[in-house]
């Protein structure tokens, strides 16, 4: 049991530090949006890589039928996340109390579904996200029992959640000391950032699959 523990715990912190494109647009949506938007955002996320944990360690075929289509699946990811990318750098807008200093945040249900949904698309869509569950889940399959391996996703998965908590407060908090200068230039450099991001993985599934 310490055993899936520790594995648990490196394969969370694996996880929480890696750099890709959800990373950035949880830091956006909680600086746009503050603490819901931010955990709209992470919970698409979290309901993406819980389905594909539990679909990698009990239907693994399915996963690897799923890969023959890795080309329209990462085409379409990238697609979605460039077009993300330019509405952030080009359309986005940013709302400002009277006193221009004070952003204004109106989050109703609507909102609350776009983030979830945006979150849930950009990491499902993600080759990478999808091969690093499954390789994961394979390998551990080969050495441990369903209980082990529950127990080592469980912990991978909670660990991975409370990174992104504490990179939604952080944002959500640090949004209060913000002008609306940096605010705006964050927002541009959140779209080029996905724009470059979407263009990786065209490029991964492109050049990299030949």
């Amino acid at each position: 049991m310490i055993e899936s523990i520790i594995k648990g715990v490196g394969l969370g912190l694996i996880l929480a530090v890696s750099v890709g494109p959800v990373i950035f647009t949880i830091l956006k949506q909680s600086i746009n949006n503050g603490h819901k938007g931010g955990f709209s955002f992470v919970g698409g996320v979290w309901m993406s890589d819980i389905i594909l944990v539990v679909i990698s360690n009990m239907f693994s075929s399915l996963v690897m039928d799923a890969l023959e289509f890795k080309k329209p699946i990462g085409y379409t990811g990238a697609v979605f996340v460039i077009s993300l990318g330019v509405y952030y750098l080009f359309f986005k807008k940013v709302y400002f109390g009277e006193e221009k200093n004070m952003l204004l945040v109106q989050f109703g249900k609507k909102a609350f579904t776009k983030a979830f949904m945006s979150g849930f698309l950009i990491n499902t869509l993600n080759p990478s996200v999808m091969l690093f569950w499954l390789i994961n889940a394979t390998a551990f399959a080969a050495s441990h029992s369903a209980a082990e391996r529950i127990l080592i996703f469980g912990i991978c998965l909670l660990i991975n959640m409370l990174a992104d908590i504490m990179k939604v407060m952080l944002a959500a908090r640090v949004r209060h000391s913000l002008t609306p200068h940096n605010i705006r230039i964050i927002n541009k450099i959140s779209g080029g950032i996905l724009i470059l991001f979407g263009a990786a993985i065209i490029y991964s599934v492109y050049f990299l699959n030949q």
